[in-house]
């Protein structure tokens, strides 16, 4: 395929990756604010779960399409995701249908059925957005496999994009109260990266092109890649989708999990490439660092934006700006620095930003802005490049290591990352409140466990029935100390990856300098 058929396919699937964007944050704005919660009489139980419906699926279709994707082919992939949004807003306007212009029992029944179609239609949405990573990362890296870093930071660039325009429409249509023009403008990137790719051929994959077997793509990700991504995926299954009445045991994903490693082991009597296990495992606190606390760093900014009286989206049109901006010029840092040097260089940055960040409890809008900036600098690369070093040093793992990895990253935040900062977040509070007052502590603390284990929280339901002023404050007084200090604590993610690609590059240097892999077209 010629050049200008390539430039015009990575835009098709550019497009597309904007669409997943904006179709992820807009969905979430809905769900968290206050439109879904009254229309539908959603508790904040029922918010979390219609929140996770849509992301869940995420990570695990990634993981799942990938084993096959190759198989059916990325045209099919492209038009699951098309037909994915066009099913879900279908749903989401029947759910709208549903609630309005009913009154009484009606409605009641009504609230029900559309939160039943919201839920449902989420987790159609999600594996439709994670099929588009499933086809996406493969096709750009097949067409410019000299230079896959680069490029795959470019369509990235495609992630933050839709986030801008999320927000841009939340600030435009805040006052609106008719939600389906918000998710129904899902349509136009859908259509329009629809009416591109549904026309172009779509390439084989580089590891089909270079006769590079399936079983030989298998042995790359191996028994220890399997345990990983199937035992993220087989978590996050055995949480949403048994009833808590059936009380299983928290073990119990490793039965299906044990069976898919051995069935690895079996056929493909390998434990998996080195060097991807060790991705894999940078991949998890890297992926925890960006997406986890990232999240909780928005929230900071979040305050003092309300206070000068802005809409605190433009939190997230300002953060996702500079992402998109730079991923774009990532070229010449990739060659100046090599893969690995720049990954490196972005873990002191990003822990740099969350220390200086942890200092900010008291600090004014422009000081936690700057703090922030460094922080978002450091992250932007994280993503697009680990995806690029792992392609460029693992191509015969075709789109199953590439996607993988990713797909693991994104579990991973779900299932541990974001656990772990709240244990992290409510053990510092706790801690800080018995040391201040321990009377009060014993008073409104409660022993809980998770899956990494127990740890004391306060309890919501004590704190309320409070009615001493001084006790509400010295509580309100520990969870910031508690939060900014738990903050500072989240630098040991960056320093843990920084460790680790020091060695990576130390590694490369002493085998004369960082060389993708490049396989022989057959």
């Amino acid at each position: 395929m010629n050049t200008r058929h390539n430039k015009i396919l990575f835009w098709g699937c550019f497009i597309a990756l904007i669409t997943t964007s904006y179709a992820f944050i807009s969905r979430i704005i809905l769900c968290t604010g206050p439109q879904f919660a009254m229309e539908f009489g959603l508790d904040k139980v029922s918010v979390g779960e219609l929140v996770g419906a849509g992301i869940w699926p995420f990570g695990v279709s990634i993981i799942v399409f990938s084993l096959f994707i190759d198989r059916i082919g990325y045209k099919v992939a492209m038009f699951f995701s098309f037909a994915s949004y066009l099913i879900y807003i279908a749903m989401a306007m029947a759910a709208y249908s549903a609630v309005h212009g009913v009154a009484g029992d009606a409605l009641i029944a009504g609230q029900k059925h559309g939160f039943q179609l919201l839920y449902w239609g989420s987790i159609i949405l999600g594996l439709g957005n994670g099929s588009v990573e499933a086809y996406a990362n493969p096709i750009v890296t097949t067409m410019f496999n000299t230079d896959k870093t680069k490029w795959l930071n470019r369509l990235h660039a495609g992630w933050p994009g839709g986030l801008v325009l999320g927000g841009l429409c939340t600030i435009a249509l805040a006052k609106n109260q008719d939600w389906r023009i918000v998710l129904g403008l899902i349509l136009i990137p859908a259509m329009v990266f629809f009416a591109i790719l549904a026309t172009l051929k779509f390439p084989k994959s580089e590891r089909e092109q270079a006769g590079v077997s399936y079983l030989a793509m298998l042995k790359e990700l191996g028994a220890f890649g399997a345990l990983v991504g199937f035992g993220l995926v087989f978590a996050q299954l055995q949480q949403v989708l048994v009833p808590t009445a059936w009380h299983w045991p928290a073990w119990a994903f490793w039965i299906p999990t044990a069976i898919v490693v051995l069935t690895f082991v079996g056929i493909t009597k390998s434990f998996g490439r080195l060097l991807l296990a060790f991705l894999i495992i940078i991949m998890m606190p890297q992926a925890t660092t960006e997406l986890g606390t990232n999240g909780w760093i928005t929230a900071l900014m979040e305050d003092p934006m309300k206070a000068a009286g802005y809409n605190s989206a433009w939190v997230l049109v300002y953060t996702s700006a500079i992402m998109l901006v730079l991923r774009f010029f990532a070229g010449p840092l990739i060659h100046k620095f090599s893969p690995p040097g720049l990954l490196l260089t972005c873990s002191a940055l990003a822990g740099l930003g969350i220390l200086a960040l942890s200092q900010t409890a008291h600090a004014g809008t422009g000081i936690i802005f700057a703090a922030a900036t460094l922080f978002g600098v450091g992250i932007t690369f994280f993503w697009p490049t680990i995806l690029g070093l792992t392609s460029e040093q693992c191509p015969k793992g075709g789109a199953l290591t590439l996607n993988a990895v990713g797909g693991i990253g994104m579990l991973a935040v779900g299932i541990l990352g974001q656990p772990f900062l709240g244990y992290m977040q409510e053990s510092t509070t706790t801690q800080q409140l018995q040391a201040t007052n321990p009377a009060l502590y014993q008073q409104v603390t409660v022993k809980k466990d998770y899956l990494l284990g127990a740890y004391v929280a306060i309890d919501p339901e004590k704190k309320a029935a409070l009615t001493d002023e001084n006790s509400v404050a010295e509580i309100k007084s520990a969870e910031t100390a508690g939060k900014f200090s738990a903050l500072g604590k989240m630098a040991m993610f960056p320093l843990f990856t920084f460790a680790c690609y020091l060695a990576l590059s130390l590694f490369f240097k002493a085998k004369g300098g960082y060389k993708p892999v490049q396989l022989a077209t057959k």
